[in-house]
């Protein structure tokens, strides 16, 4: 570029090398090529200055591998965006290449996410076969995109064409003054002008979009120069080839020397870049990459978080973590606005002519009758025809003819449908202005309210509710539309339009003139002089998508025309080219009222017109020979595009080109290639008109049409992180972040404008600070339709001064960009507040990061204008999200590796990280009416998990930086601390005890033995025929039972079997391998009878032996079982083909079938001989996975026993229903040994049975009118799922729950609080209490500590009652910290705990500190330790290592009473004292469980529960059936079960992460979806984590997505 500034060449040859520029994007000629000719042209007129050695080659090289053509082929592609190229800059592309340059010297690898096959949006095979290596085929043009990215950071502006000549333009710049005066050269017009083709980067770059920006470019080309200079010495160091998705650094040399690198650019280099970082590292088996396998992909991701982040954490919670939200510390060094307070600026008198209209109706009337032939508006069809020329004459009669019918023809003569003042809608499509202006007009004549809207297109169109809303705010009851669009809208089978979504009813009135009553010759409407009646209402969307209506005046439309008349120059009978929309803004003020105001003729070019031909508003230029034209840069770009056909253009007859987004800081660009390659084609510089218009301000300032010797535009090159800090600062160090600015002019006749802050009171900004635009003038807005409040924020602003004085006492409005004034009254806009994003303090517009991403090559992957930026609030901050639609033929790694650039890039040009990227199918986004993205709809859908992105890619770690401190233990208080009598430090000891077994006197005949066997003989002889159990089958009809006598038998003739059969000693094990039922309940009294331990065990599942039958085998060998007792089906099962591929039958001890069982009875039936030796061995698998026995005693069995008789006063003449799984725990004590102690009926319902019958067990509980039930979770769950629907049906077949007045939930777990409160509130229907459902909780140590049934009132009388269960809700971030503090209901994270139950009668138990061993205070977090007559006696372990597990069973306290053994049950809770009383008038101790010490995660040095982050992520969203977590190298990882088609998978990352932020402070590092009942759940209904975590970690999962969060 600098050969350009110091050589002026002649036009002709800049036209050639605009034209080559051109080919070389559209992919016409190489690179080659085009080097080639282009040296030839400007080779004259050189100087041949010395060149150093070093910097020749520099140079060349730097310009050659620049452009990619086949990219650019793919860029040239026309869309129908309204947010595409303009957002280029070609010195954007520049800084983004540097940035991702700089990105490479840290490398690493980033995991990719992994996605089923079927999951692969539209892309073949090819996606997960790694590209051949040697990917020469594609020709040239690829080996350029495949260069290693350092070699592309100078690219751009000029190539430094000049080679070591442009150093002068850098120090220039730097040693220039003061900012203002740096910042805002005015570019001279030969820099503008002269600054034609930038080398190839504004091809690859800008495809086409030409120049960079004057002396900027000049700037930033040098300063990437010297970057080159220190890359490579950065580089020097060889790094080892990079396995990242990124580039691929093998092809350059460690030394970095250049021959080698510019020989990348040719064929040569193919062999060594491949497309993708690992491909050569992938081995395809199967065509899935060796290294998607999940360890490895971790181990990336945690390589990758080991990188320091950019800020360091500040503080964020106290230690009492009263959370403190985090006060943005600002940081010293930041950059603070220094200058003066701004002084307003004052617009030029708004001169009033002569013969100036007192009103626009006036000035259509004058010009429908002075002159009725003149042309108004002439309209083209699709293919550029003209179709249509609507004369002043033709408008005046028409408008007439709407006016007379809207006042007269609609309701009736006494209730006019509408009456002067009303607000009607006008629907009229794009490519219809003339039946749009008469309706226009038309309401004005008749002084009714239009309100211009888009087309619905469909009911549920994206903005079309909102629009409704605002009708119906409005009282919009009548909707003008035309023909065809009324033909057009969606009807009803009866041929009715249907009614829209939002909308009020309306009338559809059709305002074509044959379908219109003639007025009567004497009827005039009266054109009154213009007053403060509402003239029109403009629609405004709103960042949250809500549309608002702008009332602007009768005196605001026509001071507002009179402004833009004097600013624009506007004469008589002119022609003016529209692209614009007519309906609102630009468009309408100009194409339809100033134009009117001034008896000009509009050109309209419909929308559907410039997609088929984007050059058609040039043509129409040059065949009207027009003097204005409306635009946006959208539309010089898409000229741009598509002149080179065109030989016959000549653009000198215009005077105006406005450039209707000339605010928008990237439609710079546009102007500047525009101008370029327009210059020889007529186009004056001066010519181009950028103004800032908003919806409530109107026009805010234009550029005014120069003379040629006239002072030129200003630019500015300003910093983007001044710019973040609402400074203006001319960039100095860093040269890649900046943002050019051209000014929009100066403001608008009549007006006054300043800026005042964005936030807060409206305090004048300084005169280099960034503030929102506000201006004084009659001709804006006036108020939001209806919405007095924000009216006032924005239409009635006072600006203060520094003192706090009013600048003035006529209110300013708010304009809603942000800006400055510049010297000499230049107004800059560098933003709108619509699209701020204020992250971690900084402010960043979305339009700026949308540039930035569309500057990351290659644009392969995603469509230009079809990319949204927006920020939702996460954890007290916004985050930044960018949705882009994918190209169907992108494969997944290339759009991952363009998302990993994109942050990138972001991240080193905004220094903001990027939170969310995610891609979404071509077509998907929703649009506005003119093909724009629906912003709001689009953050909307993300918010909701309704986007169905085909890849995401999430970045929490780089972005969330107000994460709380990780915290850091406390040493707790020592035995030193005060201890008096039962206080710790202030608190009483948390401790608790059941009632004493000692002092209660029962009529309990069972007592006086001291074995179960000898309880089950006594029974026998007593009551020989009482039933003991009953069966039922899935029917519900009774399978088989037992009674006392019966049971005895047949025990004995287990004994019998076991002593002969299986020469059993005393004290042998034998494992019971039953289904449940009778028979288990036999054979485990045979077996104390013949004085066997028995030891339960589940049977294997039929149709899941490979997985079910080495748990059984493992039971077995730990337990050391000599012999294994079950059924004949099972036995058959074992020797079965499937069973023994599994476990060898041989390594089973012998299996004995008691199917058949012989006739005799033992000799003798054993005794034990000490109460204390062993009774059975319980056995159990924890949701750790960890299998664990413990011993039971006799005389802890009979305890056991004992105390469930008097918790839940049992007595032979009651029925008790259990739906438990007969195998461990208090599940197994209930189903065999508590009937035979207390001898009630237990009537035992298996809860495989629910599968078949899922109302089995509550039919049961109602046809024998049970009073107490028992049941697990899964029970409960399935009930509650398989029942929800089905209670009246239940009612109708008699199902009557209201005798149950308990029913308890066995489990080890923290209550499960919604379950039970659903079951209770479905089931209240049939007569259930809602106080009946309780829990129990017992452990390994102590199969039950509490155990809670409820005494309801009548049915109660004679027992004794206890207490309701207590809810309270404590913070779960105390929690977290290992302490309780209780919080109301319904507080922010609360979390709802349930008492687990009545303490057991026996029982004590106390919280301990787990570490220390001292006992807690009331009300403070610790382990649960129990004291009881029923705790187990040990672990049974087969390596003798019970030394390690002795703890468990015999601790003491460190300090207090020391000498009580406990037993720690590895449960964390807290004792409440209650306001409640015992039966013996005690206050009540309430027990709660928290949950299990080796489940719990430390993370961040804090411990979380997995079911509380379960539980919020199953809440947040719909198609989550299920959850579990579990932690891996520090690692959280979430697993869903998704229920719902897989291309929702992708919406679940952002929402579960955000959740995960949002309730708990943490980050998820991967997410996992999977098919439902993947997350393995055991018989309790618990989660079994640690098995997910395995299958996880050896790929057996089969996910739909895998997502790991950067």
């Amino acid at each position: 570029m600098a050969d350009r500034d110091s050589v002026a060449l002649p036009s002709e040859v800049r036209a050639r090398l605009a034209e080559l520029e051109l080919e070389l994007s559209e992919g016409d000629i190489t690179q080659k090529g085009y080097e080639k000719k282009r040296s030839k042209l400007i080779g004259a007129y050189l100087p041949q200055s010395p060149v150093s050695g070093s910097e020749a080659p520099m140079g060349q090289e730097r310009k050659t591998p620049v452009t990619p053509s086949s990219s650019s082929r793919y860029n040239r592609r026309r869309l129908s965006g309204s947010r595409d190229e303009r957002y280029r800059s070609d010195v954007h592309t520049e800084a983004v290449q540097a940035a991702l340059a700089k990105h490479k010297e840290r490398k690493m690898a980033v995991p990719m996410p992994s996605k089923r096959r079927s999951l692969v949006v539209q892309t073949s095979m090819d996606a997960y076969t790694p590209p051949d290596t040697s990917s020469g085929s594609e020709g040239e043009a690829d080996g350029e995109e495949e260069c290693p990215e350092e070699d592309r950071v100078g690219g751009g502006g000029g190539g430094g064409g000049g080679g070591g000549d442009g150093t002068s333009s850098l120090e220039d710049s730097l040693s220039t003054e003061h900012w203002v005066s740096r910042g805002l050269h005015p570019a001279s017009s030969s820099t503008t002008t002269g600054s034609s083709a930038s080398s190839s980067s504004s091809s690859r770059g800008s495809s086409g979009s030409g120049a960079a920006v004057g002396r900027l470019a000049d700037v930033l080309q040098q300063h990437a120069h010297l970057h080159r200079h220190r890359l490579h010495r950065t580089e020097n160091h060889s790094a080892p080839p990079d396995v990242t998705g990124y580039t691929n650094n093998s092809s350059s040399s460690s030394d970095g020397t250049q021959v080698d690198r510019a020989a990348c650019t040719g064929n040569a280099a193919h062999k060594h870049a491949p497309k993708y970082g690992n491909a050569e590292l992938m081995e395809t088996g199967d065509g899935v990459p060796v290294s998607s396998r999940v360890s490895a992909k971790i181990q990336q991701l945690v390589n990758t978080l080991k990188r320091p982040k950019r800020p360091p954490l500040r503080e964020f919670f106290v230690d009492d973590f009263e959370e403190l939200l985090e006060v943005q510390q600002p940081d010293p060094n930041q950059p603070r606005a220094e200058g003066a307070q701004m002084s307003p600026s004052q617009g030029e008198q708004l001169g009033v002519v002569t013969n100036w209209p007192p009103s626009l109706e006036a000035a259509l009337q004058r010009w429908g009758t002075i002159s009725p032939k003149a042309p108004c508006l002439s309209t083209m069809d699709p293919n550029g025809k003209p179709l249509y020329v609507l004369t002043y004459g033709k408008l005046w009669s028409r408008s007439i003819k709407v006016a007379y019918n809207l006042l007269h023809k609609l309701g009736s003569k006494q209730e006019p449908l509408v009456r002067p003042g009303d607000r009607v809608a006008l629907v009229y499509p794009n490519n219809d202005p003339a039946a749009f202006i008469t309706a226009f007009y038309g309401c004005l004549l008749a002084e009714v309210v239009p309100v211009p809207i888009e087309v619905p297109l469909s009911r549920k169109d994206a903005g079309s509710q909102q629009i409704g809303f605002l009708l119906g705010s409005c009282g919009v009851t009548v909707a003008l539309t035309s023909d065809a669009c009324h033909k057009g809208l969606p009807k009803s089978p009866t041929g009715e339009i249907q009614q829209f979504k939002g909308w009020p009813k309306v009338l559809w009135f059709v305002t074509e003139s044959k379908h219109l009553s003639k007025p009567p010759r004497d009827w005039f409407p009266l054109t009154k002089d213009a007053n403060q009646d509402t003239a029109y209402i403009e629609y405004k969307t709103c960042k949250d998508g809500s549309v608002l209506g702008v009332t602007v005046t009768r005196v605001a439309m026509l001071a507002h025309s009179q402004a833009l008349t004097q600013c624009c120059s506007y004469t008589e009978a002119e022609t003016i080219v529209n692209v614009l929309d007519f309906k609102k803004d630009v468009g309408l003020w100009h194409a339809v009222l100033t134009s009117v105001m001034n008896m000009m003729h509009v050109i309209s070019i419909p929308y559907a017109l410039m997609k088929v031909n984007p050059l058609s508003w040039i043509q129409k230029v040059c065949q009207y020979k027009a003097r204005v034209a409306c635009v946006k840069s959208r539309d010089m770009h898409w000229a741009l595009v598509a002149h080179r056909d065109q030989r016959d253009i000549n653009l000198s007859s215009l005077r105006m080109l406005l450039v209707a987004d000339g605010s928008n800081p990237w439609s710079i660009s546009s102007c500047d290639a525009f101008l370029n390659v327009f210059q020889t084609k007529g186009l004056r510089s001066e010519v181009i008109c950028p103004c800032a218009s908003s919806p409530e301000a109107l026009t805010v300032a234009i550029r005014r049409p120069v003379e040629e010797d006239s002072v030129p535009p200003g630019r500015g090159v300003l910093s983007m992180s001044g710019l973040s800090h609402g400074v203006i600062r001319v960039d100095s160090e860093e040269k890649l972040s900046v943002l050019t600015l051209q000014d929009v002019g100066s403001v608008m006749p009549g007006g006054l404008m300043c800026a005042v802050k964005p936030e807060g009171l409206p305090l004048l900004c300084k005169t280099d600070e960034i503030g929102e635009l506000c201006v004084c003038t009659l001709a804006t807005g006036t108020s939001y339709y209806g919405l007095s409040g924000m009216t006032k924020n924005t239409f009635e602003v006072f600006p203060l001064s520094g003192a706090g004085s009013p600048l003035s006492d006529v209110p300013f409005t708010r304009t809603g960009l942000l800006g400055f004034i510049g010297p000499a009254g230049l107004i800059f806009v560098a933003g709108k507040m619509d699209g701020l994003m204020v992250v971690g303090g900084r402010r960043h517009n979305a339009d700026d990061i949308v540039a930035t991403a569309l500057a990351v090559e290659p644009m392969k992957f995603v469509y230009r204008g079809r990319i949204a930026v927006f920020s939702i609030t996460v954890l007290h901050d916004e985050r930044i999200v960018v949705v882009a639609e994918q190209r169907p033929d992108s494969t997944e790694e290339d759009s991952f590796q363009w998302m990993s650039r994109v942050l990138q890039a972001i991240d080193g040009i905004h220094q903001v990280g990027v939170y969310c990227l995610a891609l979404v199918p071509s077509n998907t986004l929703p649009k506005t009416p003119l093909g724009g993205i629906h912003l709001s709809e689009t953050k909307q859908l993300f918010l909701e998990g309704a986007l169905h992105p085909c890849n995401v890619l999430m970045c929490p770690h780089t972005c969330v930086t107000n994460l709380p401190k990780p915290r850091q233990k406390q040493p707790e208080i020592g035995p030193a601390s005060v201890m008096v009598g039962n206080l710790v430090s202030g608190k009483r000891i948390a401790q608790a005890s059941g009632r004493d077994l000692t002092q209660m006197e029962d009529n309990d005949q069972a007592r006086k033995f001291l074995f179960l066997s000898e309880v089950l003989q006594w029974r026998a002889q007593t009551t020989p025929d009482h039933v003991l159990y009953t069966l039922l089958n899935s029917r519900g009809t009774i399978a088989s039972s037992l009674t006392c006598v019966q049971l005895h038998k047949r025990a004995e003739k287990i004994a019998a079997i076991l002593s002969e059969r299986a020469h059993l000693q005393d004290g042998d094990h034998v494992a019971l391998v039953y289904p449940p039922g009778v028979d288990l309940v036999v054979a485990f009294y045979g077996c104390l009878y013949a004085g066997c331990v028995p030891i339960t065990v589940r049977p294997p599942h039929p149709q899941n032996i490979t997985t079910t039958l080495p748990t059984v085998k493992m039971i077995v060998e730990v337990s050391r079982s000599v012999c294994v007792m079950t059924t004949q089906v099972i036995s058959k099962l074992l020797r079965s083909k499937e069973a023994t591929a599994t476990v060898d039958l041989r390594t089973w001890p012998p299996v004995i079938d008691t199917d058949d069982l012989p006739k005799k009875k033992p000799p003798l039936l054993h005794k034990p001989l000490n109460p204390d030796t062993l009774a059975y061995l319980d056995f159990s698998v924890s949701t750790t996975g960890m299998l664990a026995g413990v011993k039971m005693s006799h005389s802890a069995t009979s305890a056991f026993c004992r105390s469930i008789k008097l918790q839940c006063e049992l007595y032979p003449s009651r029925e008790v229903a259990i739906c438990l799984d007969p195998y461990c725990g208090l599940g197994f004590v209930l189903w065999c040994l508590c009937s035979v102690y207390s001898g009630h009926q237990s009537i035992l319902i298996p809860p495989s049975e629910l599968e078949l019958n899922p109302s089995l067990w509550l039919s049961a509980v109602s046809q024998y009118k049970v009073r107490d039930t028992f049941c697990s979770y899964s029970v409960m769950e399935l009930c509650t799922k398989g029942l929800g629907l089905q209670t009246d049906a239940l009612k109708s077949r008699g199902v009557d729950l209201s005798r149950v007045r308990t029913c308890v939930v066995v489990a080890e777990e923290r209550p499960r609080i919604s379950l039970t409160q659903s079951f209770s509130k479905l089931f209240k229907d049939l007569g259930l209490h809602p106080r009946a459902v309780s829990t129990s909780f017992g452990c390994r140590v102590n199969l039950a500590i509490c155990l809670q049934p409820h005494r309801l009132g009548k049915l109660a009388d004679q027992g004794t009652s206890g207490p309701d269960p207590t809810t309270v809700f404590v913070d779960m971030r105390a929690l977290r910290h290992d302490r309780v503090r209780l919080v109301e209901r319904g507080s922010p994270h609360s979390l709802p705990l349930m008492e687990s139950g009545k303490i057991l009668p026996g029982v004590r138990i106390i919280i301990a500190n787990p570490e220390t061993k001292g006992p807690m205070g009331e009300s403070h977090l610790g382990e649960i330790w129990v004291h009881s007559g029923h705790n187990a006696s040990g672990y049974f372990t087969v390596y003798g290592d019970e030394a390690l597990q002795s703890d468990h069973f015999c601790s003491r306290l460190s300090f207090g009473d020391t000498q009580t053994v406990w037993a720690r049950t590895g449960y964390l809770g807290f004792l409440r004292r209650t306001e409640l009383t015992d039966a013996n008038g005690e206050r009540h101790d309430a027990l709660y469980v928290v949950g299990a010490l080796e489940e719990a995660m430390e993370l961040r040095g804090m411990r979380y529960h997995p079911i509380d982050i379960e539980t919020s992520v199953i809440r947040t969203h719909k198609s989550i059936t299920e959850c579990a977590v579990f932690t891996w190298t520090n690692l959280l990882v979430v697993v869903v079960e998704l229920d719902g088609s897989e291309h929702e998978a992708l919406d679940l990352v952002p929402m579960v992460t955000n959740v995960v932020l949002e309730e708990h402070y943490l980050i998820v590092g991967v997410v996992v979806v999977v098919d439902i009942g993947v997350i393995p759940i055991n018989s309790r209904g618990e989660k079994q984590r640690m098995h997910l975590r395995d299958g996880f970690l050896a790929d057996q999962l089969d996910p739909i997505y895998v997502a790991y969060n950067m």
